[in-house]
């Protein structure tokens, strides 16, 4: 997958059971942390699912636990972190 490089950014993945509503609530963690989505990927299969997401703010410890916390998580991973931040 390439995905366009978005320097001022930090990239996210969050692996998941493919259920519904868990990109619903990934969105309501970032939400509830200030934390504003400027890009996502979506794509599953009939088992998994993964969200690359693009976010414009620093994420702190609580947020990356809180996305750890969402039911049906397999994983969470930065993929990349804005040196600017």
């Amino acid at each position: 997958m390439a995905l366009p490089a978005h320097p001022d950014k930090h990239r996210l993945l969050h692996i998941h059971d493919n259920v519904p509503g868990v990109l619903s609530q990934i969105n309501r963690v970032l939400s509830e942390n200030g934390i504003n989505i400027s890009g996502q990927y979506l794509q599953t299969n009939d088992k998994v699912g993964y969200v690359v997401i693009d976010v414009d703010k620093a994420y702190g410890p609580q947020a990356l636990e809180a996305l750890k916390q969402v039911e049906h998580t397999l994983k969470i991973r930065v993929l990349y972190s804005a040196q600017n931040s």
